[in-house]
């Protein structure tokens, strides 16, 4: 970890995830204390060094005296795989969580809340994409500092049939009209991800930060 970066006390919401699992390991070699809120079940899965956090995502009562001394909240917690015929879920699981976390992140007095949201507009996805701005525009007015991060597919283990849509965001990117749209949803790699993540920690911003799949890539590249 760079002498310019102080060890930072993080607490993650969805740490046994797709993106929590490689996280955690990263900040903890990067020198921060992080601890995690798991399910009873799922508390072996966490990383050797991370302090597990038994309760329920849904319910801040379960963690938020946990969350206390923490100067760092990432909130992870999400529908799996999400398609578009899980909007129900989208409502009950990530909208649900989302204001738990922040609602305890003010109480806790938390400095920097980080938020995995996703690239919008886009012509499809729109119940998830409405979630997850709703939780954008709830976190905005808590006044707390926030990081945005608005990937739109994360390529990874179990996540790459989206490499098929390759040839066509070529297309996309060589024409005027869609060549915004093209940059914007574009694909990014789960190393981009967690890389752009531990940066975002490490470097709180002074309100509202947004880094889109542009400058998720550009970090994944500079900053490993």
């Amino acid at each position: 970890m760079s002498d310019q970066v102080s060890p930072r006390r993080i607490f993650i919401a969805g740490g046994t995830g797709y993106l929590g699992t490689g996280l955690i390991p990263q900040l903890i070699r990067r020198g921060h204390e992080v601890s995690a809120l798991v399910r009873p079940e799922s508390a072996q899965k966490l990383p050797k060094g991370c302090r597990p956090v038994i309760g329920n995502a849904l319910d801040r009562s379960t963690f938020g005296l946990a969350v206390k001394g923490a100067d760092t909240f990432v909130q992870l917690v999400g529908v799996p795989k999400p398609s578009p015929w899980k909007g129900a879920q989208f409502r009950a699981i990530d909208l649900v969580s989302a204001r738990a976390s922040l609602e305890t992140a003010k109480t806790a007095a938390v400095n920097h809340f980080v938020y995995v949201s996703v690239a919008h507009p886009a012509p499809i996805m729109k119940a998830y994409i409405e979630v997850r701005t709703e939780c954008e525009a709830m976190i905005r007015t808590s006044h707390l500092r926030a990081t945005f991060l608005r990937p739109w597919y994360i390529l990874g283990p179990g996540h790459r049939w989206p490499l098929l849509l390759l040839p066509a965001y070529r297309l996309m990117s060589l024409l005027p009209s869609t060549r915004e749209a093209a940059a914007r949803l574009g694909l990014v790699t789960v190393e981009d991800m967690l890389a752009t993540l531990a940066w975002a920690v490490e470097h709180p911003p002074e309100a509202i930060r947004i880094i889109d799949v542009p400058e998720i890539r550009r970090l994944g590249k500079n900053v490993r």
